[in-house]
C-alpha cells in the first residue's frame, strides 16, 4: 500500500528530454492513484479514470503502462513481460520507454526481485509475495460485454450483482459443446460480489488470483477503467456445482503430462512451438521460471 501513496518525483530527466519523471504529468498520476485507491477499497469494481494519450497506440498496453508510471519511484525494481516472455516486442519496447522516462528505476528479468511487474496475458509462475504489485494490461475490462452491449445496462447489472445472463452463456456452452468455450478472460467473482474480466490470461492463471499475497491491478486504457484484486481476497471462477472449473490440459496421447522441452518442468503453462526440423515441442511460456529451473543458466 505504501507504493500507492508514494509521491512521484518531480525532477526532470537529466538528458535532453523535457519529459517529467514517469512521462505523465503529476496531476495525471494523482488522478490515477486516487482511482487505484478506490479500486483497492472496492475489489472488482471498475473505476473510471481519465486515460491519457500515450506514445503507443491504445490496445497495446496503455492502461497498464499508465498505472505503472504512476506508481514507479526511483528506488523501484521493475519487470515487464509479454505472454510470460521478457524478450517479446511488447515487453522490450515498454521496458525501453520506461528506462528513458524513469531514471533511477532498476530493470530486472527476475520475478522475485521486482517490486512492480507489468504483464500482458500471463501471471508469473513464480508466486508473488506480499509487497509486490502485478499490473495487468487489459483490452476489455467488462465480462458482461459478451451478453450486453449497453454500458449503462452493464453498470446496473454489476451494481445489482445480476450475472444471470452470464450464467446462461456458460450453460448454453455446456448444452451446445459440452464444454465452456471461454479459453481466456474467464469471468471470476471477486470477494463474493463483482465479476471481473481477469484480462486475457489463460485459465491456468486464474486460480493464482485467489488469496494471493500480491496486489493485482488492472488497467484498460482504451476503455478508461481500473480495477483491482487486493491481497488475501477471494477470487472464484464461475462454475457449476456439478461441473468444476478446470484449467488447460497438457497431457499427451498416453495420458502423461507434457514437460518443457528446455527445462523439463511438468507444472508450468506451456507454449506449443515448432523446432528447426518442424517437430512440435513444448516450452515454458514464463522465461524467468524456465531459467530458474535450469539453475539460472540462460541459453
Amino acid at each position: 500500500m505504501q507504493l500507492l501513496t508514494r509521491h512521484s518525483q518531480f525532477s526532470l530527466l537529466h538528458s535532453q528530454s523535457s519529459y517529467q519523471f514517469g512521462f505523465l504529468d503529476e496531476y495525471a498520476k494523482k488522478e490515477i492513484r486516487r482511482s487505484l485507491l478506490k479500486a483497492v477499497a472496492i475489489p472488482g469494481y471498475q473505476v473510471p479514470y481519465a486515460s491519457r494519450e500515450m506514445p503507443i497506440a491504445r490496445g497495446f498496453g496503455t492502461g497498464g503502462l499508465q498505472i505503472t508510471l504512476s506508481l514507479l519511484g526511483s528506488d523501484d525494481i521493475l519487470k515487464v513481460i509479454d505472454q510470460g516472455s521478457d524478450d517479446s516486442v511488447n515487453a522490450v519496447n515498454i521496458r525501453k520507454f520506461i528506462a528513458e522516462t524513469c531514471p533511477g528505476v532498476t530493470l530486472t528479468k527476475q520475478t522475485s526481485e521486482a517490486t512492480i511487474v507489468q504483464t500482458r496475458h500471463r501471471i508469473p509462475e513464480i508466486p508473488l509475495k506480499l509487497g509486490q504489485i502485478l499490473v495487468l494490461q487489459v483490452p476489455y475490462p467488462d465480462p458482461l460485454i459478451v451478453v450486453e452491449p449497453s454500458e449503462e445496462k452493464r453498470k446496473m447489472m454489476h451494481g445489482e450483482g445480476d450475472y444471470a445472463r452470464l450464467w446462461v452463456k456458460l450453460y448454453e456452452d455446456m448444452v451446445k459443446f459440452k464444454e465452456i468455450t471461454i479459453s481466456h478472460r474467464y469471468p471470476t467473482r471477486i470477494n463474493g460480489f463483482y465479476v471481473i474480466d481477469p484480462s486475457p490470461i489463460p485459465r491456468f492463471d486464474v486460480p493464482k488470483l485467489h488469496q494471493a499475497e500480491a496486489l493485482y491491478l488492472f488497467g484498460a486504457g482504451r476503455e478508461k477503467k481500473i480495477y483491482a484484486v487486493p491481497p488475501y481476497t477471494n477470487a472464484e471462477p464461475l462454475s457449476f456445482s456439478d461441473i468444476p472449473f478446470r484449467v488447460e490440459d497438457f497431457t499427451d496421447e498416453n495420458g502423461q503430462r507434457r514437460a518443457c522441452d528446455r527445462c523439463g518442468s511438468t507444472t508450468s503453462f506451456l507454449d506449443e512451438l515448432m523446432n528447426e526440423i518442424d517437430k512440435k515441442i513444448y516450452q515454458c511460456s514464463d522465461t524467468d521460471f524456465c531459467n530458474s529451473q535450469l539453475g539460472g543458466q540462460n541459453e
